[in-house]
């Protein structure tokens, strides 16, 4: 059994996935690794680069784009290493981080999800933790109302500007791109929920990690590099609208604060 399985799902960008995958394979540790790619772009100069360069990588292509979750999990199903590393293709390892995850999370055994500090590449840090959307977080972050004192307040809290993030923290939810994750945590919570074809699923994954009696760590002393876009992001207000991703991501939104409003966020007692 591997100490870690890397799973990198590419979609229509071979180019960052192969080199996502030689800086893994470059990236001095002590663990032992399995990497995977899972494709939703069936690329086949991919799967043939990754035959030749990288004949111990496991390639799984899909036979369309089915989305962020049900790609990882595609993935997460093929794994067999005692911690799961959730990948973006756009992912660079810095020296040390994937012995600092397994060093921090064998210590730990309450930790089911570990999450870095994600640098841009000019070495300015990404947000990527945060507290819990209220119903109104999207529109504040949205429309022109997230000007406003009282909008502010909420985007504050949620992007956790009262806490000390310069030292491990336990957070409500991680940014995916990234997600360091701990096998018998992924068998009792279960994988992504598949009913979120992209955004919020990793928002998703932690509440119900929370739940089920796991923690959720920011650690800041491991770092990673992502080439980060946000591509929900390029327009604001009623002009989003028009932005396909943007649609996506808001109705993901709905899908996850119609499943809180249903009460589908329960301990999974069965698998206790």
């Amino acid at each position: 059994m591997p100490d870690i399985s890397l799973i990198i799902l590419n979609f229509n960008n071979a180019g960052l996935t192969r080199e996502c995958v030689k800086n893994f394979k470059n990236h001095s540790t002590a663990a032992t690794l399995e990497i995977i790619v899972v494709d939703n772009s069936r690329d086949t100069a991919l799967a043939e680069t990754l035959r030749m360069r990288y004949p111990d990588v496991v390639y799984i292509p899909m036979k369309a784009n089915v989305g962020f979750a049900r790609g990882n999990n595609a993935g997460i199903a093929r794994a067999t290493g005692r911690y799961i590393a959730i990948v973006n293709y756009d992912i660079t390892p810095l020296p040390g981080a994937l012995d600092g995850f397994m060093r921090y999370m064998d210590e730990r055994p309450d930790v089911g999800i570990a999450a870095p500090k994600l640098y841009n590449p000019d070495g300015s840090v990404q947000q990527s933790y945060y507290r819990f959307h209220t119903l109104l977080t999207p529109f504040y972050r949205r429309l022109f109302v997230g000007r406003f004192q009282f909008a502010q307040r909420n985007l504050d809290s949620f992007l956790m500007r009262d806490a000390d993030m310069s030292k491990p923290q336990d957070v409500d939810w991680v940014l995916g791109a990234f997600l360091f994750v701990r096998r018998e945590a992924i068998e009792h919570v279960g994988a992504f929920d598949e009913r979120f074809f992209l955004y919020f699923e990793d928002t998703d994954w932690c509440r119900r990690f929370h739940i089920s009696g796991w923690r959720v760590r920011y650690l800041p002393h491991i770092g990673l590099l992502h080439l980060h876009l946000r591509d929900s992001a390029h327009t604001m207000g009623i002009r989003a609208l028009l932005h396909k991703t943007t649609r996506t991501h808001i109705i993901s939104a709905w899908r996850y604060f119609l499943k809180q409003w249903r009460g589908g966020y329960k301990v999974n007692r069965e698998a206790s």
